[in-house]
């Protein structure tokens, strides 16, 4: 569907790749958009992936109400990072105040998909810019449409027939030694869980992979060390140019991502002399599925 056949009269989208994402224009989240308009945004997001608007000035309540029309919000596992007074709002942030830091710091520089650890991974987050570097410190996205779509085909077949166990625990206890050990409580509330490694999108039809760099332990039925390899390789497949990119921040940014056809990660900055605050809000998806 061309920008022309989806707009609605102030409601235009661009796109910023030829695989994935589209700037949408005339857009103030401040003020609610009409239901035909924000139906448009939505399936402009179940199309491309990724959707930003620029030039935003959002408050805490206008980022979640907004938000909200998507479907209902998670409660992040690390609610020490979450904002005060509004625990539906994460923060995402190096900066540190009264010797404390206010926001989960040294993002995932991993290729991930939010909260696919879970038994319904996230449908999508919306992630607001405050303040952001001069130099690095850019979110890169892959397209999972296109990645599930330019695998060979044999190897898109056995694909099709995996799932995988996502281990959060695991996860963070190999590489989030920088953070603080997860408490009883929450490793209670992650239990590994297997999902497919091809989903389809509850909307569009359409077909994306569905694996991570981090979070998988192993694939059903095999070892973490055989499962390992396997991983790599296609991570490495999919992460390449062509189905990859990536964000340059500038404040007031708005990025709105849909888990179900996407990967992300944090580019590298420096975290020791430069300041970076996000505000994320994350929305309730559903279970992963595959159709026949």
């Amino acid at each position: 569907m061309s920008a022309s056949e989806r707009s609605h009269p102030g409601l235009q989208f661009s796109e910023l790749t030829s695989f994935m994402g589209a700037e949408v224009h005339g857009v103030d989240l401040n003020t609610p958009l009409s239901e035909a308009d924000f139906a448009d945004l939505r399936r402009g997001l179940a199309d491309y992936s990724l959707l930003l608007i620029r030039d935003q000035n959002m408050t805490p309540e206008s980022q979640i109400a907004f938000s909200r029309r998507f479907g209902e919000l998670e409660d992040h596992v690390l609610q020490d990072f979450c904002l005060d007074g509004h625990p539906e709002i994460f923060v995402v942030s190096n900066i540190i105040e009264d010797g404390k830091h206010i926001g989960a710091y040294g993002g995932s520089k991993q290729y991930h998909s939010d909260l696919a650890y879970i038994e319904k991974p996230s449908l999508g987050s919306v992630f607001y810019c405050l303040e952001c570097t001069e130099e690095g410190g850019e979110t890169a996205f892959v397209s999972m449409y296109a990645v599930h779509d330019g695998l060979p085909e044999d190897k898109r077949v056995w694909l099709t027939e995996q799932k995988v166990v996502f281990d959060y625990p695991w996860n963070h206890e190999m590489y989030n030694a920088h953070r603080p050990a997860l408490t009883q409580e929450q490793i209670d509330s992650t239990p590994p869980v297997i999902h497919p490694c091809v989903r389809t999108h509850p909307e569009t039809g359409r077909r994306a992979a569905f694996f991570s760099p981090i979070w998988i332990r192993n694939f059903e039925g095999m070892s973490e060390e055989e499962s390992q390899p396997i991983l790599e390789e296609l991570c490495d497949f999919a992460t390449q140019d062509q189905f990859t990119y990536t964000h340059t921040w500038r404040p007031g940014d708005v990025l709105i991502w849909d888990n179900r056809s996407s990967m992300h990660k944090a580019m590298p900055f420096d975290e020791e002399n430069a300041r970076r605050l996000m505000h994320r809000t994350t929305i309730c998806g559903d279970r992963p599925y595959l159709d026949d």
